[in-house]
């Protein structure tokens, strides 16, 4: 039995690599996750960097982890909880994908992100249009911060007030 005034155990490699691998597909079992997220968590709990980085290889050669499905799965996600492509683009640049991939999923998830920024306008501040150059603008850094683009900021302005709520 070990002690805490004896030096810990000394683990193989082998053992070190298993272990690492049941706690990256605990964490992947809840959701998806970035090669650098992944890579991240576990040299956060304890594990050497060379051993995560052989186990995020091998998770990515054995289809269990994608950054294409995390990427479409996080874009699915950050849509449903009111958030632009603009913003959903740079918290994924921050998560290390490469505009390239970020792109792709931004065009396959085929939401149609100026009927969202109305939608979240309209649940925001009413369906009537601003009163005042103040309302715009208040209304527009309300969009921007979330993450809609110029194109989607006037389509929100200046439709009619016609939308479906969720």
């Amino acid at each position: 039995m070990w002690n805490s005034s004896d030096p810990p155990p000394v683990k193989s490699e082998a053992e070190a690599i298993a272990e690492a691998r049941a706690l990256a597909l605990r964490l992947l079992a809840r959701r998806e996750h970035s090669v650098q997220e992944l890579r991240f968590k576990l040299t956060g709990r304890g594990v050497a960097e060379t051993v995560a980085a052989q186990v995020v290889t091998a998770l990515c050669a054995a289809g269990l982890l994608s950054e294409q499905r995390f990427a479409e799965a996080y874009v699915r996600a950050r849509f449903e909880r009111g958030f632009g492509p603009v913003r959903i683009a740079a918290e994924l640049r921050e998560r290390g994908l490469d505009a390239e991939l970020i792109e792709r999923a931004l065009a396959a998830s085929g939401f149609d992100w100026a009927a969202a920024a109305r939608r979240h306008r309209h649940k925001r501040f009413g369906t009537s249009p601003p009163a005042n150059f103040a309302d715009r603008a208040r209304q527009q850094r309300f969009l921007q911060q979330r993450g809609f683009s110029h194109e989607q900021l006037r389509a929100a302005l200046t439709a009619p007030a016609e939308v479906e709520f969720p």
